[in-house]
């Protein structure tokens, strides 16, 4: 039977995509039964910030809180794909048209999804979020904000301004999306990162069900 749920993680395996000096994913198998070991055992090593993951607050703020803060409901619960069709960046002028509201999990589709991440490659230049629209997003109090590729900020520009006016205004962060198949509209999600304690973010699973009426209006 077809599940409906969408998977939208990225799978971690050797070799994928990493942020540029960041440690790279990597599992070994420490047991093998085919090498007659009792079972098949494996221990892997990688950044927090691998694949599909979340930031906490401490990941951009000195006294900020660590992963094992994050409150369930920042990550379970409806939520807005919006497709962006502008190539560069998710701005202010095409967001003001979809009303966002305060509350709400929103989950950006751009052209990051079809494209990058076919390549294990790192790729330098992807749609991300300038520091103006973060601070747009940080006054209307939305409570969780997706993207589909590795930073929510720039590779060379609004790395870290981004980072610290999401954060900052207690907006929790979902990076590395996959949202290829995913429709914009109304979602329930689901995303829960590993209670890593005092860590400044964690790897993720992210699935996404299609909801059959429109969202209600959001609030704090």
């Amino acid at each position: 039977m077809k599940s409906e749920w969408i998977d939208v993680s990225i799978p971690l395996h050797n070799g994928m995509v990493n942020w540029p000096g960041d440690a790279p994913f990597h599992r070994l198998e420490t047991l093998k039964i085919a090498n007659g070991d009792p079972c098949n055992l494996s221990q892997f090593c990688s950044s927090a910030h691998i694949g599909t993951h979340m930031d906490a607050p401490r990941h951009f703020l000195a006294d900020g809180h660590g992963m094992e803060t994050m409150p369930i409901d920042a990550v379970i619960g409806p939520a807005r794909v919006i497709a962006i069709q502008d190539p560069d960046l998710i701005r202010v002028k095409e967001l003001e048209q979809h009303q966002l509201r305060p509350g709400e999990r929103i989950l950006f589709k751009t052209r990051n999804s079809e494209h990058h991440w076919k390549t294990n490659d790192f790729q330098e230049q992807f749609v991300h979020i300038p520091q103006e629209t973060a601070i747009y997003l940080a006054n209307l109090k939305v409570r969780t904000v997706g993207v589909d590729y590795l930073s929510v900020g720039g590779y060379e520009t609004d790395s870290s301004e981004t980072h610290q006016a999401l954060l900052g205004a207690g907006i929790w962060l979902i990076e590395g999306l996959n949202l290829k198949h995913v429709d914009p509209g109304d979602y329930e999600l689901v995303c829960l990162p590993l209670k890593l304690s005092g860590s400044d973010g964690a790897p993720a699973r992210a699935v996404l069900r299609r909801l059959s009426t429109k969202l209600p209006s959001a609030s704090l």
